[in-house]
């Protein structure tokens, strides 16, 4: 089971594909056809569930116009670069061998 953060979010992601969809005046069937799901399918990913693969969720993005949206996931990763430069070691290379020995 998800923790109920991860819940959350994905709660929030798929009422804001939703409300993507509303605004451009699409229905459920225009959109799941366009992305080649089923409404039933689409019906979850509006919902957030988390059984629903990511690759539905990008075909729907794509549909609505937002695919380069997922380009912003992790794309600033102030946690991780920090970690990484805190772990940061610097290892001298060999020398090099030569190739006629």
């Amino acid at each position: 089971m998800l923790q109920s953060k991860t819940n959350k979010i994905l709660t929030e992601l798929g009422g804001n594909i939703r409300l993507a969809r509303l605004r451009r005046k699409l229905s459920s069937e225009q959109v799941a056809e366009r992305a080649d799901i089923s409404r039933k399918t689409l019906y979850e990913i509006e919902r957030g569930r988390p059984n629903v693969s990511l690759g539905n969720y990008a075909q729907v993005l794509s549909v609505l116009g937002l695919a380069n949206d997922l380009l912003n996931v992790a794309k600033d990763d102030t946690l991780g670069r920090k970690l990484q430069d805190a772990d940061l070691v610097v290892k001298e290379r060999a020398p090099k061998r030569n190739s006629e020995e």
